[in-house]
């Protein structure tokens, strides 16, 4: 993180106990969002939660939104993992098919660890908020172009009918991935087990990326 995204409300730059203080407040403000709403949750509910005062968090964030902001901002830069594992996959034979489970696992991973921060960037997406609808708009970018960039060596140069662009495949998958994720919870309650949707997803996954059926 750099030093002007440190940069206090006041525009100091905090020292180390500065800095342990401002992280204490965002996590306790992404505790407190598991468990209450955004319009629920107040600076004094965060400061105490963190052993300060509100004075103490306004020194940091001039409200609670931007606080989350920041947790979303975090958030967003932890998606370069997925990526990162798109590109060291190996997407051949039963180890593509490996990889695609894998991908299927840390989608699920990454929304049950960030569920509270998404419902709030969804949220405040919908209500039009240019911040979060940013956020959101490139959440998940780096993982898309890996993707496209997967299917273009996975697959075969194509012959006859005109081919499927790999940016839009990589573009629906991902947000099929993303949206199964959200509402996996939903899913169960259809009667769909979290284990069958995750065969489901690698198998369009593979097929996807490689234009090939999943090996048996």
């Amino acid at each position: 993180m750099t030093e002007s995204e440190l940069r206090a409300a006041d525009g100091r730059v905090p020292g180390r106990r500065g800095r342990a203080t401002r992280s204490r407040l965002l996590e306790c403000t992404a505790e407190m969002l598991a468990t209450t709403s955004l319009r629920d949750l107040k600076v004094i509910d965060i400061a105490r939660e963190a052993s300060t005062s509100p004075a103490t968090f306004y020194q940091y964030f001039p409200d609670v939104e931007s606080a989350i902001l920041v947790l979303a901002e975090e958030m967003a830069v932890s998606t370069n993992a997925l990526a990162q594992h798109v590109r060291a996959a190996n997407w051949k034979g039963k180890g593509g098919y490996e990889s695609a489970l894998a991908l299927t696992d840390r989608f699920i991973e990454f929304w049950e660890q960030y569920r509270p921060v998404l419902r709030v960037v969804d949220l405040a997406t919908g209500e039009g908020d240019r911040r979060f609808n940013q956020i959101r708009s490139r959440m998940l970018n780096e993982v898309t172009v890996a993707l496209s960039d997967a299917v273009r060596l996975a697959q075969p140069k194509p012959r006859g009918d005109e081919p499927l662009d790999p940016m839009a495949t990589a573009g629906v998958l991902v947000a099929m991935l993303a949206n199964v994720a959200s509402h996996r919870y939903g899913f169960e309650f259809w009667g769909i087990r979290t284990g069958d949707a995750r065969r489901s997803m690698a198998h369009l996954i593979y097929w996807g990326v490689t234009g090939q059926r999943p090996p048996v």
